[in-house]
């Protein structure tokens, strides 16, 4: 269902922007500085928003810990920016592939090719999310650059109906709310350089948020030790190099010690380490960190 007569005007998103204004006349050096200058101003607004995204980072953590998952929707660019993140978590950390889902309107094709028609349908994502059996344990985020979006909106009533955790990202500071949510995180970015073009400073800002939560909740959950990425399953030639320096730092091994620890733990770091730190069998290694919730601090202390 679509509403033509909607006038969008009032928007943020769709103000002009000053700076810009005569941005045609003038030299490509010039257009270049316009758009990095805009661009600077994201991460200071982005700051702003860090304890509303803290708030939203716990109930993610908790959810998980109860076997919940990270579920990320949205159209067009604010789609593919949830969908990038998420499929970004189990090569990184190696998140199970269903822990962080990305969900983009019109299914993945629009990933591609724009989709636009689809987001104005608010029971777009019902039969998604029928499908995936939502429960109180998952946090569902909708990600709409306007805070409009009517497909958004249907869906997180609809997640909220089914008692899930619901939040929206957004690039507004005070959206039309059509039913209360759990996490707000706006993110008022201001007018775009191109007006309405939401790809340049609302997705720049919606970037960042998301892979600050995404790689919060993996830290949260033991997946990262210092700042070390030790998670990760080395399955190609530029992790297990990265996997082996980390152990040959650590453990105090030669380059063909730790290549040999991590084929016997499958490419496995977190076990490796607590294997060869710890002098146990691999049995004893994933009991031992089983006992500590996967954190690896709690058996090994600081890196160094």
């Amino acid at each position: 269902m679509t509403n033509d007569s909607q006038d969008r005007g009032y928007l943020l998103t769709e103000q002009r922007l000053a700076a810009s204004a005569m941005m045609d006349t003038q030299s490509t050096e010039q257009v270049l500085t316009i758009i990095n200058d805009q661009d600077a101003t994201v991460p200071g607004i982005v700051r702003h928003a860090i304890g509303t995204m803290s708030k939203l980072v716990d109930d993610v953590i908790g959810g998980m810990n109860a076997g919940g998952r990270l579920i990320y929707f949205g159209a067009g660019t604010s789609g593919r920016l949830g969908v990038l993140d998420a499929s970004e978590c189990p090569p990184t950390f190696f998140s199970e592939p269903g822990e962080v889902i990305g969900i983009i309107a019109g299914g993945d094709g629009a990933l591609r090719v724009s989709s636009e028609k689809t987001e104005d349908d608010p029971g777009g994502p019902r039969d998604i999310f029928e499908a995936m059996n939502l429960t109180s344990s998952d946090v569902v985020v909708g990600i709409a650059a306007s805070g409009t979006t009517p497909w958004v909106w249907g869906g997180l009533a609809y997640a909220q109906s089914c008692g899930a955790v619901t939040g929206l990202i957004c690039c507004v500071p005070d959206p039309r709310r059509l039913c209360a949510l759990d996490h707000l995180i706006a993110l008022p970015v201001g007018p775009e350089v191109v007006t309405g073009s939401t790809r340049m400073k609302a997705g720049t800002a919606t970037k960042l948020a998301l892979n600050m939560i995404s790689t919060s909740v993996m830290v949260g959950r033991g997946k990262v030790w210092g700042n070390l990425m030790v998670d990760l399953r080395a399955t190609n030639a530029k992790l297990r190099d990265r996997a082996a320096r980390i152990l040959m730092h650590q453990c105090d091994l030669d380059r063909t010690q730790a290549m040999a620890l991590l084929d016997d733990t499958q490419g496995k770091v977190k076990v490796a380490l607590v294997m060869a730190m710890k002098n146990l069998n691999m049995d004893e290694a994933l009991k031992l960190l089983e006992s500590h919730h996967q954190k690896l601090y709690a058996i090994l202390g600081s890196p160094r």
